[in-house]
């Protein structure tokens, strides 16, 4: 969602949460599981799948969408962008490495492959959380004063049009989960009168499974 006249950078901010969260937990469940546990490799590979081709969205719509315009319009900060591009292609190559690796510790729950795996997720989170923080530090401030309401917008579509629709209510529970008060009424906001109320009757519920099927634990926030 975005203001009249300023794209709502906080929108980024609420997505960024969302992955440092997750990607900062998902090395610890994957190191908890034992070898030869195939139904827990199999949840886990299956909930590493979908954020790694979260994560590869998130930054194809970058890509695509939101450097070109800056490069073309704060020619001074073109060496910023060009490193926020180089980030990204460390954080591709490390989501390539895990997604080579995956289909096979999910058939055979190894300790090998588990141990790569937590590796390669280490690795990934150093590089993905100094590129958050660099990217909300220095180039959301360009982004507010650079970009129209309208090419914001089509960036935070472009990534909304790669969402299963199956799983919508599943990401909207973990964007909310650390958003503020203030931030999850934005959100729900977006939403058809009708899909919030889904949302509150259906939604919650599901993402409380979600969080205990992935975490063992029962967590939600309303």
């Amino acid at each position: 969602m975005s203001t009249d006249t300023k794209p709502a950078i906080w929108e980024m901010v609420v997505v960024h949460r969302a992955f440092r969260r997750e990607f900062k937990l998902a090395p610890r469940l994957i190191a908890q599981v034992a070898p030869g546990n195939r139904a827990r490799a199999e949840v886990l590979a299956d909930y590493l799948t979908e954020l790694l081709t979260g994560l590869h969205h998130h930054h194809t719509g970058e890509d695509k969408l939101l450097w070109p315009l800056l490069l073309e319009r704060v020619t001074l900060e073109a060496d910023l962008v060009h490193t926020m591009e180089a980030q990204h292609e460390k954080v591709g190559t490390c989501i390539a490495e895990l997604e080579e690796v995956l289909p096979a510790w999910r058939a055979e729950a190894d300790a090998e492959r588990r141990d790569r795996i937590v590796s390669s997720l280490t690795l990934l989170n150093d590089e993905l959380v100094a590129h958050l923080d660099q990217e909300e530090e220095r180039i959301l401030p360009l982004v507010a004063q650079h970009l129209s309401v309208a090419e914001w917008d089509a960036l935070s579509e472009y990534g909304r049009s790669h969402l299963s629709k199956d799983r919508l209510l599943i990401q909207l529970g973990s964007l909310l989960e650390d958003a503020t008060p203030a931030e999850r009424d934005a959100f729900l906001t977006l939403l058809p009168p009708a899909a919030r109320v889904l949302w509150r009757l259906v939604g919650q519920r599901q993402y409380r499974k979600e969080c205990a099927r992935i975490r063992g634990i029962t967590f939600a926030r309303s």
